[in-house]
């Protein structure tokens, strides 16, 4: 019998096992692979395709045999069209080529979905708000109704009726199981088959006995009053472990059982970071101050450290520690002062300034710590150290008297001589004659500062010496320019406004005149000076716009745009006077200018003096014979002033030398008002003979004939009117509503329709022919003719505004809000909105509105007459005032209400202030 095989417990676990693909052996400690000529034959290099051809048959290859062998060739396995069944790829499996390929198109597959993962969740969260904007939440739709809520008082509150179940019994309670729960008694008594461990006082042997057997004295783990009894002797516990501590042996109390937990809460610690940060903090600075005990900042840093922790007096410790240390540091020094109570910090800068006289931080630190009368001995005492510092300077001479200060500042400029605060400071507290000695002196040390020379300046107009401020910016100009200094258009300007501001006109106007041209090219002369003086009049420097539009005169007087910015600035910053001074130059060089001469009449005009307003616009007449303005503004000079045989008169001269339509319906409409209805209709007959295609003409015959009670005439005036001003929207709705108040419903509809062909896209006939239909009573054809209307002109801004209020009040905000979207800065959609809170009763929220309305479009009437009714009803005395003083500034003329009320004849004379409360009076209050 053969001996059983030695197994060898010392054999490595790899050996027998093939290498890992791709191992060299040796390539660890540094061997690299190499093939010797028996590997690969005779006469081939290393990278030499091997010849297998009479290779001996690989293991692959037998397996692939082997396969083949395993292949089942049996006939119930052939098909006649696919061959032997089976799978196409069981001869080519999966090798690790295909998983590199598939793991690196995984790859690009993650790098193109992260392209377009920006893209795809921006669209998602566009989707997202889309949907949100259509179909918003429910807390969305009652958000406003829950702000509301805020303004519920506290009685309404409880007030609030219980909400009680309506429903019967039967709903209420559907087939619920009614549960009663069961006594005590029952469920000690069905506990009498069990049994329970308890331990016999008597033997001290647990038995097995029935709970209905227990006495009260024995030990059982279940019932309350074992459990409530079991509390109590915790607490008992409790109190006795309290009373060993409170007391030590001598007595002292250590723990006070009563406040302990009071105490505990009142320690909160002033740093709310981490401890273990603080920690951290403290060891690397201590490393620092160890490893470079010179650097002041480590210090610094360290105490600043303490200080945040709550340790002010371990951080005075380091700080002082660390002056003494770096003696010469006056970073230190000024923290230890701040660190230290006051008292304290007197004696340690006191330290500072024997170790740093020269510190001008540490002499100024010194002063804060003392009263007024002992900072002045530490100033005199600092400048003996420092004579030359301007701070200390400074700060002395504040504290002394004008006297004292004097005498310091005389001091000061011999030890300071190129500070020009320190002599323009002296220069002020001199009389006149040594101010100009100073100043001569100020200008020899310092021959390149520009404010001494405009101290200079001013110090000469203040005396009365006008003629001397120019000559002095002169010099300086030309002196700055000799010692080098770049003449800096801006600085000069500002020095200019700051003249002005402290009461310096002349030396303002001089400043500018020797500046104004310095630098600029010739043809950016005129752009750029309206441009300064512009920004002048915005930062409230008047006196200097002043003076650049003069000099801009002056080189360029026959440039009207010149002559009316600056008359314009006048009208709005000026007097009366200048503005007429300087209309009256300007129609001097531009004679042919009508605005000029319009501007120069009105202001005589509205001044009352209308004997010079009828000369102004008779020498207009000469300068512009044939101008149909001039002709107008006369007229409505002579009629607005009650004289209409004079305004008769020059309207019929009008007529003769400048027949122009706006003068022809002039003469009728003065004729119309005075009630001369047939001289007005010949006036009309005649102009439309001339004029066809001027539609205000037809309108005015079609109302006057109105006015008389001639419908059929009037009629027949719209119809011919279309004839010839088809494209005019006032006759098609004149037209319409002529045929509305003459009951004829279905000719109306037919005049709009037909304008709607004529005009398509307009919304003011579409507006129209919604109106009619509601006046009707006919709601859902307004609302149809509605949802067309907005089809065709989604950007109209009035028929939003009416869309708002066709709605039922629910809907109204949701309306609004897409109005809103739609047309965010059309005046009338945000009358609407204003409104719309009106109805709501938010005061606030409806005058925000109101004025964000007359802001967008102040020209619009109809906003303001609703604006001043609702300050009527809502606001004061001032609101009020406000705003008709605002309307009257703006001086509106479109809206439908005031149009209404403003063109009529009766009140042709009427201005804006008087037309306002017409137009507030007849607007109804939305509801």
């Amino acid at each position: 019998m053969n001996p059983p095989p030695t197994i060898n417990k010392n054999k490595k676990h790899f050996l027998g096992i093939p290498a890992p693909l791709g191992y060299v052996a040796g390539v660890g400690r540094g061997a690299t692979g190499f093939t010797t000529r028996s590997d690969i034959g005779p006469a081939r290099d290393a990278n030499d395709v091997s010849d297998d051809r009479h290779a001996p048959p690989s293991k692959r290859k037998k397996k692939e045999e082997e396969e083949d062998d395993e292949e089942d060739l049996n006939d119930s396995n052939y098909d006649e069209f696919s061959g032997y069944g089976g799978s196409l790829f069981s001869k080519d499996p999966y090798d690790k080529d295909d998983e590199e390929a598939d793991m690196i198109y995984e790859e690009i597959d993650k790098r193109m979905d992260e392209k377009r993962k920006e893209y795809r969740e921006k669209r998602l969260r566009e989707e997202l708000e889309k949907y949100r904007q259509e179909r918003p939440k429910i807390q969305q739709q009652f958000s406003d109704l829950k702000r509301g809520l805020t303004t519920v008082s506290e009685d309404e509150w409880k007030n609030v009726p219980e909400v009680g179940d309506a429903r019967n019994r039967k709903m209420r309670n559907p087939r619920a199981e009614k549960f009663t729960p069961l006594p005590d008694s029952v469920l000690s008594h069905g506990l009498g088959g069990e049994t329970a461990a308890a331990i016999d006082p008597k033997s001290g042997l647990m038995s097995q006995i029935p709970h209905g057997a227990l006495t009260p004295g024995m030990l059982t783990p279940t019932g309350d009053m074992d459990l409530r009894k079991m509390g109590q002797a915790r607490s008992t516990l409790m109190n006795v472990k309290l009373s060993q501590v409170s007391d030590s042996v001598e007595g002292q109390t250590v723990v006070d059982p009563k406040g302990y937990l009071t105490d505990l809460q009142s320690m909160i610690p002033s740093y709310g970071g981490d401890i273990n940060d603080i920690k951290k903090a403290r060891l690397l600075l201590k490393s620092v101050r160890e490893t470079n005990p010179n650097h002041p900042p480590a210090w610094i840093a360290s105490a600043r450290l303490e200080e945040v922790t709550g340790k002010i007096q371990a951080a005075r410790n380091l700080i002082m520690k660390g002056c003494e240390e770096n003696p010469n540091s006056e970073d230190l020094w000024l923290e230890a002062a701040r660190l230290q109570p006051p008292e304290t910090a007197k004696a340690v800068i006191a330290q500072a300034v024997r170790h740093i006289p020269t510190s001008v931080r540490i002499w100024i630190k010194a002063a804060e710590l003392e009263t007024e009368a002992k900072a002045k001995k530490v100033f005199r005492k600092a400048l003996e150290h420092i004579p030359n510092s301007v701070r200390l300077w400074k700060a002395a001479v504040e504290l002394e008297e004008p006297e004292d200060a004097r005498i310091l500042l005389s001091r000061a400029v011999e030890c300071c001589p190129t500070s020009v605060d320190l002599w323009l400071a002296l220069a002020r507290l001199e009389t006149y004659e040594n101010a100009r000695k100073v100043l001569n002196k100020a200008r020899e040390n310092i021959p390149t500062d520009r404010q001494i020379w405009t101290t200079a300046a001013k110090l000469e107009e203040a005396n009365g010496n006008i003629n001397m401020v120019e000559k002095i910016i002169d010099r300086a100009i030309s002196s700055l320019t000799a010692n080098g200094v770049e003449i800096n258009r801006e600085h000069w300007f500002k020095e200019a406004i700051e003249a002005e501001k402290a009461g310096s006109v002349h030396t303002c106007r001089a400043l500018i005149k020797a500046i104004i041209g310095y630098g600029i090219e010739e043809e950016d002369r005129k752009h750029t000076w309206i441009e300064e003086a512009e920004s002048c009049a915005n930062q409230g420097a008047y006196e200097c716009a002043r003076a650049v539009y003069s000099h801009a005169l002056g080189v360029f007087p026959s440039k009207k745009s010149i002559w009316l910015r600056a008359a314009y600035f006048e009208k709005n910053h000026g007097t009366r006077e200048s503005l007429e001074s300087l209309l009256q130059r300007a129609v001097a060089h531009c004679p042919k200018s009508e605005v000029l001469w319009l501007m120069g009449a009105k202001s005589k005009w509205m001044a009352g003096d209308v004997p010079a307003a009828r000369g102004i616009l008779s020498l207009a007449f000469q300068a512009n014979p044939n101008s149909e303005e001039i002709w107008l503004a006369a007229v409505k000079l002579e009629s607005e002033n009650s004289e209409y045989e004079r305004a008769r008169r020059l309207l019929a001269k009008a007529r003769a030398s400048a027949p122009t339509p706006r003068v022809m319906m002039k003469s009728a409409k003065l004729e119309w008002y005075l009630e001369k209805y047939d001289l007005a209709l010949k006036l009309l007959a005649d102009a439309i003979q001339v004029f066809p295609d001027f539609a205000k003409l037809w309108l005015m015959k079609g109302q006057i004939e109105e006015q008389l009670n001639r419908p059929d005439d009037a009629h027949a005036t719209y119809n011919e009117a279309l004839k010839k001003c088809a494209t005019s929207i006032p006759v098609w709705l004149m037209l319409a509503r002529l045929a509305e108040r003459r009951k004829m419903l279905t000719k109306a509809r037919s005049y709009l329709e037909k304008g709607r062909l004529r005009n398509p896209n307009n919304p003011e006939l579409w507006l129209e022919a919604i109106r009619i239909e509601f006046r009707a009573g006919l709601r859902d054809i307004a609302n149809t003719l509605m949802a067309k209307a907005l089809q065709e002109c989604p950007n109209a801004g009035i028929l939003w505004a009416e869309a708002i209020f066709l709605e039922p009040r629910p809907q109204r905000k949701t309306k609004s809000v897409d109005a809103l979207k739609k047309c965010e800065h059309d005046a009338h959609v945000l009358l609407a909105v204003s409104k719309l809170f009106w109805c709501e009763r938010k005061i606030t929220k409806c005058r925000e509105w109101f004025n964000r309305t007359v802001k967008i479009d102040p020209d619009l009437g109809d906003a303001w007459a609703y604006f001043y009714k609702f300050e009527l009803l809502n606001g004061t005395e001032e609101s009020q005032q406000d705003v008709k003083k605002r309307c009257i500034a703006a001086e509106p003329h479109h809206g439908e209400q005031w149009c209404k009320v403003s063109k009529l004849i009766q009140n042709w004379k009427l201005t804006t202030e008087s037309i306002l409360p017409l137009v507030a009076k007849e607007l109804p209050i939305p509801i």
